[in-house]
């Protein structure tokens, strides 16, 4: 029987990190073959698309099927659309797993990734690949600013006092459940928060640990693959020891009022105008994420804007190529979007 192939799935919040994490994988992959399997919560892909930048996996790599090197699935979270999306997509890849050392899946940031590992009992599947390990990166500045979580003391003295009392959100269960399903966590955006901090964000998280996993420190997603890869884990089949909130629902339900919306526009922007206003717009409305690509005057590189509330980083990943026109894409992922409000005022900015 052919050795099954060992797919790493890498789940965690919007803005964690993940993305950045699979690129620096890549462009330090040792040697090996690695498929990437993106899923976006939106219709315009962003994450894939600066995966492909990463110049390890041309966008013209494809195998004998024509199936590139990097996939999106941009219809959803993956455990919404595991038998639609997933599953047809794992069964193109695994007919070319003689050509692969492993496959990696990002999912996206509103994804549980339990649904997903259930996918690796079906019969489609199971006799072909497993899953190495699930990766749960955490943005600790997010963390340490209450993103998930009100203050620990706070909370656990109000439960003393009243063991009723419900202190949890969808958002911190789905934060919950994601390491919950963890064989590592990724303690991502070190380099934001102090010492200090530091410990109280890994204390926070060991509590909602509910079996030892060890933890990492990262700076920028830059781990070395042999961290990464390799546990053999065979989480399909270790479900029972990774509980969620969702265990006893027959299908789980998004908030509703979460959204995404995209613009794209055939103009250039001053990147620091263009910062200085999407800041403005996550303080009026509740924008989670921004992401994208921007056109910037005079430069002929593709500069990259990611945004996590009000924190910003951006830098140039490659020239725009020949065939492209320059234009600015951006995706807004939060909760009642006002996409027109977002338009209006990112047109008037000056180029």
């Amino acid at each position: 029987m052919a050795t099954k192939i060992p797919v790493t799935v890498v789940t965690g919040f919007l803005g964690s990190g993940k993305t950045t994490l699979i690129r620096y994988l890549l462009q330090n992959n040792q040697g090996r073959r690695i498929a990437v399997l993106v899923n976006e919560f939106g219709e315009l892909g962003i994450d894939g698309e600066l995966l492909k930048s990463c110049q390890v996996c041309p966008e013209e790599a494809r195998g004998e099927d024509s199936l590139p090197q990097i996939v999106e699935l941009t219809n959803g979270c993956l455990c919404c659309t595991v038998q639609e999306e997933f599953l047809p997509t794992m069964q193109e890849l695994l007919k070319r797993r003689d050509s692969l050392d492993g496959i990696l899946v990002e999912t996206s940031g509103l994804a549980l990734p339990k649904p997903l590992i259930t996918a690796f009992r079906w019969h489609e599947i199971r006799n072909a690949a497993t899953v190495d390990a699930v990766i749960t990166v955490v943005d600790c500045a997010a963390v340490a600013a209450g993103t998930f979580a009100s203050d620990v003391q706070a909370v656990e003295a109000q439960r003393q006092a009243d063991d009723s009392l419900e202190h949890e959100t969808p958002l911190q269960e789905l934060f919950e459940d994601q390491l919950a399903c963890a064989d590592l966590v990724v303690l991502n955006k070190t380099d934001l928060i102090d010492a200090t901090t530091q410990a109280e964000v890994i204390q926070l998280v060991q509590q909602e640990l509910p079996r030892q996993v060890k933890i990492v420190k990262s700076d920028r997603g830059q781990l070395d693959a042999s961290i990464l890869l390799g546990f053999q884990a065979a989480v399909e089949d270790d479900l029972s020891n990774r509980p969620s909130h969702h265990d006893t629902e027959e299908d789980h339900e998004h908030e509703e009022e979460i959204t995404s919306t995209h613009i794209i526009l055939n103009r250039t922007f001053e990147p620091d105008a263009l910062q200085n206003q999407l800041q403005a717009l996550a303080k009026e409305q509740d924008i989670y994420r921004i992401k994208g690509f921007v056109a910037v005057a005079n430069k002929p590189m593709r500069l990259v804007l990611q945004g996590v509330g009000m924190r910003f980083d951006r830098f140039y990943d490659r020239l725009w190529q020949p065939e492209e026109m320059p234009q600015t894409r951006l995706v807004f992922i939060g909760r009642s979007l006002n996409p027109n409000a977002i338009e209006s005022q990112l047109v008037t900015l000056p180029g």
